[in-house]
């Protein structure tokens, strides 16, 4: 027993002596630095790589599901042919067919597959094309499809009213355009003359042909009589990546303005001996008009002498009443003298001035 315990002693001081005289080593995970060390901040995995979403979507999917449609969009007129091709560019797709409710065509192993129709019946189709992976299973490509139809006709009238219009009265135009599809994609504009007034959209949702009224108030003025108006519906197809433009404008309709009557006087009037007096005014219809002289009617001459000289008053009496101005005429030589008694009396002053010189 003292033996025993004699060498357990023993091992004891050789294994102090060994501590001693040689570090211990650690595995390096459990040796801790003396001082605080800072080590570079590594961005969570939040941070370094942003959400799937959005275009990166797009790309994933079109990585795992690498199908084309040629066209990419389908813009069709209701009853004509059409065709599309679908294909796939990598191997690995065992299956490719199309979802379609209009004359499918029947699923192939080849790497495309054209979806043909001789006349399309539809008028709101949603067909797809889609391929079987030997890894990953089916996936699709829906085809945007446009059907439309030009319209019948389209037609501009009055609301509740016939005849000529009647200036700084109110009135409504009434644009009417028959039998189109889809009306959701229809832009209305009136005219006057060239001039565009304003654009109506149409907020229908149907995709089957509808007949759709477009209004514009309008106020006449004078200006405006004679003008025509008119309307013209335009198809919007572009915004499904084609440029054709389907539009059908209406017959113009011309108007006729009542107004009047305007004195177009000055407040003076100068006139060649031997030209005509008057004064322009307008009016439709074209407005009765007398002329007085020191409160007595006169006729205008057509062949003016120095007599005509004077202050007259121009009468015009038309549909919305009467107007009339005062006008002081003086009637001028070629040479430009006037004829006035003025004139007379420095004529015959320099006369008597000559004569005693004599």
């Amino acid at each position: 027993m003292c033996a025993l315990r004699s060498l357990k002693v023993t091992l004891l001081l050789h294994l102090f002596c060994s501590a001693t005289s040689s570090p211990l080593s650690l595995p390096p995970s459990q040796i801790s630095p003396p001082f605080p060390t800072m080590l570079p901040s590594w961005p969570s995995p939040s941070l370094s790589i942003p959400p799937v979403g959005g275009d990166q979507e797009d790309l994933v999917e079109r990585a795992r599901c690498p199908l084309t449609l040629s066209p990419s969009s389908l813009v069709v007129r209701f009853g004509d042919p059409f065709q599309v091709n679908c294909s796939v560019p990598m191997k690995g797709f065992s299956l490719l067919g199309w979802e379609v409710t209009l004359v499918a065509p029947e699923p192939t192993m080849n790497s495309f597959l054209v979806w043909r129709v001789e006349h399309m019946t539809e008028w709101a189709i949603s067909p797809s094309c889609y391929a079987v992976s030997d890894m990953e299973g089916p996936c699709h490509l829906h085809l945007p499809v446009l059907v439309y139809k030009a319209p019948d006709s389209v037609s501009l009238s009055f609301v509740n009213h016939t005849g000529s219009l009647l200036e700084h009265h109110q009135y409504t135009l009434w644009c009417t355009v028959h039998n189109v599809a889809p009306a959701g994609n229809l832009l209305v504009t009136f005219y006057r003359g060239q001039t565009q007034l304003v654009q109506r959209h149409s907020n229908v949702t149907e995709k089957t042909p509808v007949t759709e009224v477009f209004t514009l108030d309008i106020v006449p003025r004078r200006e405006d009589d004679g003008n025509d108006y008119w309307c013209e519906a335009e198809l919007q197809l572009h915004p499904t990546g084609t440029q054709q433009r389907v539009a059908v404008a209406s017959e113009k309709v011309t108007t006729t303005v009542l107004f009047g009557p305007q004195l177009l006087c000055p407040a003076k009037l100068q006139v060649k001996m031997g030209e005509s007096l008057r004064c322009e005014v307008r009016g439709n219809p074209e407005p009765s008009v007398i002329w007085l002289k020191d409160g007595r009617l006169v006729t205008p001459p057509a062949h003016s002498t120095r007599a005509h000289a004077g202050k007259y008053t121009v009468l015009a009496t038309g549909l919305f009443g009467e107007r009339n101005v005062t006008v002081e005429v003086e009637v001028v030589t070629c040479r430009g003298t006037t004829s006035t008694p003025r004139r007379h009396f420095l004529l015959t002053a320099l006369l008597g001035l000559t004569l005693n010189l004599l």
